[in-house]
Order: structure tokens, then sequence, then C-alpha cells
């Protein structure tokens, strides 16, 4: 009896190890199969979203050149408003931009996304802090100190659009 059963574990011992090497091969097999699929897939969708990407790269481009200070305060006029109506009108024009592009976010990476908003944060912390100054009395008098005041910092959206350009040389 124990013969037999010593000859039957000789006999299924060289199909269990063929068994255990086909099970290895086969599932090494079908993990690279898989990861060539997922490939083909990625490179095929790449075609195609690629233009809709840098579409989206050119919306906010075009948004942080917007919000810059001094182009901001170009294309707005103060006209006969107060010091605080135009400081409004200046916030409300960043905003009103961002609202425009908030779409774009889901073609940037996240952290390309954060700088832009904090871009778009700082602009109008820049705004209201000059705004402050008691030594500004009407909007033409804030326009005129938004320039001369940010003309020798960096914009904001300088550093933004900084790190948008890199993200897009990335991908390339």
């Amino acid at each position: 009896m124990e013969n037999q059963i010593l000859d039957l574990f000789m006999m299924l011992l060289p199909a269990l190890i063929v068994g255990v090497i086909a099970f290895y091969f086969l599932s090494s097999f079908m993990k690279n199969e898989e990861r060539r699929r997922r490939f083909i897939t990625v490179r095929e969708s790449q075609g195609k979203t690629l233009p809709t990407r840098m579409a989206s790269y050119e919306r906010m481009t075009l948004f942080l050149e917007r919000i810059k200070p001094n182009n901001l305060v170009v294309r707005t006029q103060p006209g006969s408003m107060s010091k605080q109506q135009y400081e409004q009108v200046l916030i409300a024009a960043v905003d009103q931009e961002f609202e425009h592009n908030i779409a774009q976010q889901i073609y940037v990476s996240e952290e390309c996304w954060n700088i832009i908003r904090a871009a778009k944060n700082t602009t109008i912390q820049q705004i209201r802090q000059v705004a402050m100054s008691e030594k500004i009395n009407d909007a033409e008098g804030l326009r005129k100190a938004i320039v001369n005041e940010l003309m020798d910092k960096r914009a904001p959206s300088s550093t933004a659009l900084s790190f948008l350009r890199a993200e897009v040389k990335d991908l390339f």
C-alpha cells in the first residue's frame, strides 16, 4: 500500500510541476497582454484628446494674460466710478474671466489648476491692497497706483504662465 502511494505520488509530481510552470507562464503572458492593450488604448486616446488639452492650455494662457494687473486696468476704464466701485469692477472682471474658464480644469493637471487659482487669488489680493491706500482718492488714482505699484513686481499670472509652459513642454 505504501508502495502504491509512493508510485502515485511519483506519477503526479511531474504533472504537478508542469501545471505550476504552465500557470506561471500563462499568468505572466496575460499580464503582459493586458499592459500592451492598455498602452495601445492610451496611445490612441492621446491622439484624440491632445488637441482638446492644447486648446485648454491656450485658454488658460489667455486667462492668465488677461488678469495681469497692467492688462486688466488697460481694458477696464474707470470712467466716473469711485475708487471702491473701480476696485469691485476689477475684481469682478478677474472673477468673471476665471468662471468663464473653470471647465478647463479637467484638461490640466491638478497642480497646474491650483497654481492658476492661486494666481487669480493673489491678483485680487494685490488689487485690494493697493486700493486700501488712503493716498488714493478716486478710480483714476487707483488705476495709476496699480500700474505704478505692480509694475516692478512680477505678476502672479507670470509665475503661473511659466508653470503652464513647462507642463505643455512635458506633453511633447
